[in-house]
């Protein structure tokens, strides 16, 4: 049997580069180590609450941006039900309180109200994100044209330029004066990064806009939802998609891919089997691949992301309430408790590597919209920060289970302390480590934002779909464009119709193949799609 295509994992990005494949005709093999696909994009069940795993808002789902494209395209909003989150964020405290509200007007008018001594560089920041998002959609398909006009990208791009020469903190320290307002701009900061002076200005910038445009959204009943919904698409449209096996073997011949050979990562007695196809999405952590590929191929990987630095790690606390945590002070969806010393920009990245007691994080509650993650009466949220592999990764079975039980009470204490009587209503906690992001994902050091999404590690120093072999691609939150549920799945899109363009194809077995007329249309219809978006 031959495939056209593998995609070795099943996260957001390789669900949606194989439902994009298998929309357009061709015949698709998904291989996902987990018993479930999805990834970071997954939930589980604990008493009668469903835990949400990763997402607490989505950005991207703008008025004609690509998100709602993509999503239309494969029927996605006809059986996935997104949520618009009431606000962006709040940040939190005994003495004071700054809520970030949805659209541009809004969120510039509470800024000023509160900052009036910074309206020139609150105004500027406001169009600066908005413009990252609008120079970024109009930018030239045509490589040839780009390289044409890159000398004059000051001039025609002139806040595309900006926001990829800047990071974060930089940028802020040039035009923002009051720390205070700073701090208040970046408070989601954990959402892409652990420093505001590593993380590039775009990449905060771009899912930033999409958050204030249109706002964030949540997957009603948690993202398994959509996770379900595109394996159950790639199956329907003609493809395979297999849980619990996991790639073990790229196989290469005279420079291209010609298939790849797994394992049942959960019956290890079986005998690995080899499928050859055309080509390879792999949507695994890039650090993985080197092992999976024969020289020269392994060597020429390892030196190409050698000098590139991991994102930093999340801990999660999984909270299931007794009652609508309202009761207890709970106003927003999204509350950022601020790191107890955390005074400038500077002082972030020394607090996420600090001490538990003084540790910024956000908690979210899931009970501000209509999720369906708990049952009547009751409600569920998150404790979520930063946090690093190498706080756990040495300690054995004993010691790893009393350390989460250790940094669950801490952090629940503080949650209590800032919200009064909330801890007495909790009913179920469970907390992910990095370790276990690692055990569950593959990624290395558990690094759910794949490489660092830092100034240096941006634009054209992204790792692009296929920069290996012709017919080996990339997609995942370590490739181009870069992590997050925005990311993946724009990246998987951009992966499926790269392939598209290179055609890499042979007939292969399926019914699909037999009307040329259909497969002229739906390529017709893919490059239309590219256009659009």
């Amino acid at each position: 049997m031959k495939y056209n295509t593998i995609v070795i994992g099943g996260g957001l990005a390789g669900l949606t580069a194989a439902s994009t494949l298998a929309h357009f005709g061709k015949k698709v093999l998904l291989l996902e180590q987990h018993y479930k696909p999805g990834g970071c994009a997954t939930t589980f069940n604990r008493k009668d609450f469903t835990i949400e795993v990763g997402l607490h808002e989505m950005s991207g789902i703008t008025e004609n941006g690509s998100l709602p494209r993509i999503f239309d395209m494969l029927d996605v909003r006809k059986s996935v039900d997104l949520l618009q989150i009431p606000e962006f964020y709040a940040v939190v405290s005994d003495h004071e309180k700054f809520v970030f509200p949805h659209g541009y007007e809004s969120a510039t008018r509470a800024l000023i109200n509160r900052y009036p001594e910074d309206e020139k560089g609150i105004k500027r920041f406001i169009k600066l994100i908005a413009a990252i998002r609008e120079e970024g959609t109009s930018l030239p398909r045509s490589p040839l044209i780009r390289k044409l006009i890159y000398p004059l990208m000051p001039l025609l791009y002139p806040n595309l330029v900006e926001a990829t020469r800047h990071t974060v903190g930089s940028w802020l320290d040039k035009y923002i004066t009051n720390e205070k307002a700073k701090l208040d701009l970046v408070a989601h900061i954990v959402y892409w990064s652990d420093d505001p002076y590593t993380l590039s200005m775009f990449y905060f910038g771009l899912p930033f806009s999409g958050f204030i445009e249109n706002g964030g959204h949540f997957i009603k009943g948690g993202s398994q939802k959509l996770s379900d919904y595109l394996a159950d698409y790639i199956e329907n449209h003609g493809g395979k998609v297999l849980l619990g096996m996991k790639a073990e073997k790229i196989l290469t011949r005279k420079g291209k891919v010609v298939g790849v050979r797994f394992s049942d990562s959960i019956h290890k007695d079986d005998k690995p089997v080899t499928i050859s196809c055309d080509n390879v999405v792999a949507n695994c952590a890039i650090p993985m691949v080197p092992a999976m590929l024969d020289e020269p191929y392994t060597a020429e990987l390892k030196r190409k992301i050698s000098p590139m630095k991991n994102s930093c790690s999340l801990l999660s606390v999984y909270l299931g309430f007794s009652t609508d945590v309202e009761a207890f002070g709970v106003k927003h969806y999204s509350n950022v408790i601020q790191g107890e010393g955390v005074r400038t920009l500077k002082d972030i990245k020394k607090n996420y590597q600090g001490d538990w007691s003084k540790r910024g994080f956000i908690f979210v509650d899931y009970g501000k919209i209509d999720s369906q993650l708990a049952p009547a009466g009751k409600s569920e949220g998150a404790i979520c920060t930063a946090d690093y592999l190498n706080n756990w990764k040495d300690l054995d079975h004993t010691a790893y289970e009393k350390q989460k039980e250790e940094v669950a009470r801490i952090l629940i204490n503080r949650l209590d302390k800032q919200f009064p009587g909330i801890r007495e209503s909790i009913e179920y906690y469970e907390v992910a480590t990095p370790k276990t992001i690692q055990r569950y994902t593959l990624n290395p050091g558990g690094s759910v934002y794949g490489f660092d999404q830092s100034r240096n590690q941006t634009g054209t120093k992204r790792l692009r779909n296929n920069f290996l072999l012709p017919n080996l691609y990339f997609a995942s939150a370590w490739a181009f464009p870069g992590g997050g549920f925005e990311g993946t799945i724009t990246g998987g899109f951009l992966a499926a119709l790269q392939m598209l363009k290179d055609k890499y194809w042979s007939e292969c077995d399926g019914e699909q193949y037999a009307d040329n007329r259909r497969v002229r249309h739906v390529h017709h219809e893919a490059m239309n799609t590219v256009q659009a978006i």
